[in-house]
């Protein structure tokens, strides 16, 4: 107990120092893009300065070890380099607005903090803690219940958001027990969320790029859904993060950077949490007394029927699961309406933290969209797609892209009408070229640090995005570095 508050006394000392390095830095980033904003001609776009905010934001976020903060200076550079200094206010009240009175952002926050909600539930109820009791009654080991952790991430294809959200907050007890780190957990279940939903043609990443397919006429009216079939086994990386997942559950592959000191201090401190993780676990509802399987089962088996049956809408699934539940629990009389409902609340607003994470991503989305950032890459390197290289660099690009930007389906809206003329100008072969285009999707929801599947799975199991963003990265990059190999070889054999 004394060692761990002399870390966090030795934190509190450093954080002044941290503050005031971060305010310089911002200082002068913001200098420089007013600076490029006055002296550059603008006129033909930004070119290669276009990279500049999310650059920022990397370096940034790398030093900080903080999100939020890091994208809103990236966001504030962005739109001091796009809009004159007197203008810059306005500019910034109006990508609040656009971003607040998008679609999908919308549907995003609610379904999100319904899911939160659904969790809070569940958890108040006791089945999330009778659920734990029961797996740690039948797997007693850490291999076991991180091999659990990923069965249940196969079951569970139809979103990756109903992946991580869920099978995070069922699994962290029983993994506490056998000693796992909270950054091993939220691995695991990251790396079976987007890369299990993209080789199962049921969820709504297929829904989504068979209809960009349609769109985009390489495939007919309702064709769209075979060609996606046809893609799935070029979808390396996918396949490749499952097996490097097997390899790091059993130990055939060693434990690669901060994760190793996880694991080391998981197991000889006992403490899976680490100092700076404490307050993101804190904001977890707190586990009610383990009641019945029941409690646990029901509502999530409806969050998952009904998400399907609502043609894989996750927020009217929600929504539907979470009046299942209130009945369950009236029938019990587990508790009262009002405790039901406070827990609905308190469920809702312990997602606001992670919301406001994604939130400030598709402000810099926005920010990219402006500064032309994905016209700029592909056409930069559109010269070097040649019928043999076109997998390897449409992947390098895209999944560049993807991790950049934090968008991994509406960059695909910009690159695919790009890519996919020049796949059938060249004659390369469409279904790898699409396989790589969604490897790369699925590597950047994977590997980004403030991509909404990493910031949930990190939600999920009540550690920091940057903690679990950070020793998951060398297992991204290993998976992206093998994939890139696959899609050059495939792409002269094929």
């Amino acid at each position: 107990m004394h060692s761990s508050n002399s870390v966090s006394l030795e934190a509190d000392r450093g954080r002044p120092l941290q503050s005031m390095a971060v305010a310089l830095i911002s200082l002068a980033v913001c200098a420089m893009a007013f600076y490029s904003f006055q002296s550059l001609d603008t006129s033909d776009g930004y070119g290669l300065l276009s990279l500049f905010p999310t650059s920022v934001v990397v370096i940034t976020a790398l030093y900080t070890k903080r999100t939020i903060e890091s994208l809103f200076i990236g966001v504030l550079v962005g739109l001091i380099m796009t809009n004159p200094l007197g203008e810059f206010i306005p500019a910034l009240g109006d990508t609040f607005l656009d971003v607040f009175m998008n679609e999908t952002v919308a549907w995003i926050f609610i379904a999100c903090g319904l899911m939160g909600s659904m969790i809070g539930l569940v958890t108040i109820g006791g089945g999330a803690a009778a659920f734990g009791n029961w797996l740690t009654k039948r797997v007693h080991s850490k291999k076991g219940t991180l091999f659990s952790t990923m069965g249940l991430g196969m079951l569970i294809f139809i979103d990756d958001y109903l992946n991580a959200m869920t099978i995070g907050s069922s699994m962290r007890k029983a993994a506490d027990k056998v000693k796992t780190s909270r950054e091993f957990l939220s691995y695991v279940v990251d790396s079976t969320a987007a890369p299990v939903c993209i080789i199962l043609p049921f969820s709504t990443w297929a829904v989504f790029f068979s209809g960009l397919l349609e769109e985009n006429g390489v495939a007919g009216k309702g064709d769209g859904m075979s060609l996606f079939i046809q893609a799935i086994p070029y979808m390396l990386y996918a396949w490749i993060c499952l097996l490097i997942v097997l390899l790091a559950i059993s130990g055939k592959l060693p434990l690669l950077g901060r994760m190793k000191a996880a694991e080391m201090r998981a197991e000889t401190t006992g403490r899976v949490l680490s100092v700076e993780d404490e307050p993101y676990s804190r904001d977890l509802q707190e586990e009610a007394k383990a009641t019945n399987l029941f409690n646990f089962f029901v509502p999530i088996g409806s969050l998952i029927f009904f998400t399907w049956y609502f043609d894989i809408d996750i927020m009217s699934g929600a929504m539907a699961a979470i009046f299942v539940t209130l009945a369950l629990y009236l029938v019990q009389r587990l508790m009262s309406m009002l405790q039901m409902f406070d827990a609905i609340l308190n469920g809702f607003v312990s997602m606001i933290a992670p919301l406001g994470t994604l939130f400030c991503g598709f402000m810099l989305a926005e920010v990219n969209n402006t500064l032309g950032t994905t016209e700029y890459v592909i056409h930069a390197t559109t010269p070097y797609m040649t019928s043999d290289l076109l997998p390897a660099v449409a992947f390098l690009i895209m999944a560049g892209l993807a991790f950049a930007t934090a968008s991994f389906w509406g960059i695909f809206v910009v690159g695919m009408p790009i890519i996919l003329p020049l796949t059938q100008a060249v004659d390369a072969n469409m279904a790898l070229v699409i396989g790589a285009m969604i490897s790369a999707s699925a590597f950047g929801s994977h590997a980004c640090f403030y991509g909404d599947s990493t910031v949930l799975s990190a939600k999920a199991c009540g550690i920091s995005p940057m903690s679990h963003a950070i020793t998951q990265l060398p297992y991204a990059l290993l998976g992206g570095f093998l994939a890139t190999i696959g899609f050059l070889l495939l792409g002269f054999l094929l």
